[in-house]
């Protein structure tokens, strides 16, 4: 049974994310699972640090963009939106090039908050970097 509140095409959620940082990083959200979603990101001239590797920033986004969208399509956005509180990631291995895949899955769904854990894959499969994300929900008007 899945969890999502709202469940968009993949093309919709893509163009919400085309005119903003993961757009130009190349990032594409690539499945919408009953409980996860997941994405990828080039590893090519945008998203490398100067040591030819991917940017950890990079991984970040791709993380951070991943458990923000998946926490919005668990809440009614008529009343409510998610906002990223705190992310951490490590770094476990670097990824020269090809693609890094992320899915991001739920840890914890609570009223006013939620943990969302993102796994990061390099191109051989191996996990390259973990991150955890802690979004707080905010009804809309309490700004």
């Amino acid at each position: 049974m899945a969890i999502w509140q709202s469940k968009p095409t993949l093309e919709a959620l893509n163009q919400g994310i085309a005119s903003c940082m993961p757009g130009y990083l190349g990032m594409q959200i690539t499945e919408i699972g009953d409980d996860y979603l997941e994405g990828r990101l080039p590893v090519d001239h945008r998203t490398r640090q100067p040591f030819g590797i991917l940017h950890g920033g990079a991984s970040v986004v791709l993380a951070e963009t991943l458990g923000s969208v998946g926490a919005n399509l668990l809440v009614d956005t008529a009343r409510f939106y998610c906002v990223g509180q705190e992310i951490n990631a490590n770094h476990l291995r670097p990824v020269p090039d090809g693609e890094v895949t992320g899915r991001a899955s739920p840890v914890h769904l609570g009223r006013t908050s939620q943990v969302w854990e993102i796994l990061l894959h390099a191109p051989n499969g191996k996990l390259s970097c973990i991150s955890r994300l802690t979004i707080a929900v905010v009804a809309r008007g309490d700004r």
